[in-house]
């Protein structure tokens, strides 16, 4: 049986519907899965154990070329169930039996139950899931070497108002490499995309050569696989973040323009800490312009991050 299921563009929608994508392959493991993603989350589905193809979205001129080219690719193939995860026509215009498209929104539901009601179970939604492949689990160890824990942080974020000043990290770190903190003899491994490294240098550049490791030039998989290895991750809101809570990892979240109930990290292991402003707060301000206005996340304090990440340590070592 095959199936076809269509994926986000954005990285961090995409690791939040994957449960849906977990959840169909427990349920049918001899299917042959067909997968389409925009280029940027496309890569998270490279190891997913039934991939049979994936198809990547490429930018086109004109909108509606890309999904011509989904549509080409599709189309001459019988699908049993087709998967959309984007509220496309896609679905209704290649040959399929069953189709499942994600709802609208009625009121403010989180990202992950909005996803499971695709199928059924938006009161009891699957947990988003990457799938990372052996080989790429041990060059991940290998990358990240020695016997230490390691922290991840994420500096970055797709827009200026959801980044936590880089001062504030540069603090924060400097409170977790002391031999009192919550991880002793931790190193800290810094993670931005290769057009983020200017943002996230003034972090990485802060931890001491022998206990700071870069990882700025990796492909997202191996990124993925890397966060996997870590004890714990504090970072902006974004796809990072999401990887991070997904691979299981101790997650903490920073939020300020972005709204936790639609949004927030999932799972037992995750905590965010938000802004004293609400999100219609700070978007509400005078003069707020989501291209030009600077970070809107300077209420949040050090000391608020060090504590929850103490807390949620503590939590799930129980």
């Amino acid at each position: 049986m095959r199936i076809l299921f269509v994926s986000s563009n954005r990285i961090g929608d995409a690791v939040l519907s994957s449960g849906v994508l977990a959840a169909l392959y427990d349920r049918y493991p001899d299917a042959r899965f067909t997968i389409a993603a925009g280029a940027a989350s496309a890569p998270l589905f490279e190891d997913f154990p039934g991939l049979e193809k994936l198809i990547v979205f490429q930018k086109q001129r004109s909108r509606g070329l890309h999904w011509f080219h989904l549509w080409k690719q599709t189309a001459f193939t019988w699908w049993p169930i087709v998967v959309d995860m984007r509220r496309s026509a896609i679905g209704w215009i290649v040959p399929r039996h069953r189709l499942y498209r994600v709802p609208k929104a009625d009121g403010p539901i989180h990202r992950v139950a909005l996803a499971g009601a695709v199928i059924g179970r938006a009161l009891d939604p699957p947990a988003p899931k990457l799938w990372v492949s052996d080989d790429r689990e041990a060059k991940a160890r290998k990358v990240i070497g020695g016997d230490a824990p390691v922290i991840a942080i994420g500096p970055t974020a797709n827009w200026q108002g959801k980044i936590w000043p880089a001062d504030r990290f540069v603090q924060l770190v400097g409170r977790l490499l002391d031999n009192q903190g919550p991880l002793p003899g931790a190193r800290i491994a810094v993670i931005a995309a290769p057009s983020e490294r200017e943002l996230a240098d003034p972090v990485l550049q802060s931890i001491p050569a022998d206990r700071r490791i870069a990882l700025m030039d990796m492909a997202l998989p191996d990124i993925v696989a890397a966060l996997k290895q870590c004890r714990a991750y504090i970072g902006n809101d974004s796809g990072l973040m999401h990887i991070a809570a997904a691979v299981g990892t101790p997650t903490l979240g920073l939020y300020g323009p972005s709204k936790t109930e639609l949004y927030g990290p999932w799972g037992p292991h995750t905590d965010f800490v938000r802004t004293r402003e609400s999100y219609e707060e700070l978007i509400g301000r005078p003069g707020y312009d989501r291209h030009t206005t600077g970070s809107l996340m300077t209420s949040i304090t050090v000391d608020q991050v060090y504590d929850a990440l103490v807390g949620l340590l503590k939590r799930v070592e129980r």
